[in-house]
């Protein structure tokens, strides 16, 4: 498998994935009342189905973890890989 290297650009309020020097995903968030509200994932189409898109959002959260700082999840992926998971909840 290629390697994928997942980069937290805090200026840019998101997480990118890489493959090679290319971006092929990111994971974004907007910061309101003190919250990390995460809007958008997306992975290009042909690095589909790798876990990437879980590999975005799990660096956002553990960004926030490191900062304590809660998360909303709005984006549908964030909603259902974070909601009713325990792993989860110290961030909700």
């Amino acid at each position: 498998m290629e390697e994928i290297r997942i980069v937290f650009n805090e200026k840019g309020n998101q997480s990118l994935a890489f493959h090679e020097d290319k971006v092929i995903g990111r994971c974004d968030y907007q910061i309101k009342e003190g919250k990390w509200y995460i809007t958008h994932t997306v992975v290009i189409s042909e690095f589909g189905g790798r876990g990437i898109a879980k590999m975005l959002v799990k660096e956002v959260i553990e960004q926030a973890r490191k900062r304590m700082i809660k998360i909303v999840p709005i984006c549908s992926y964030a909603q259902k890989m974070m909601l009713d998971n325990e792993e989860y909840k110290d961030v909700l």
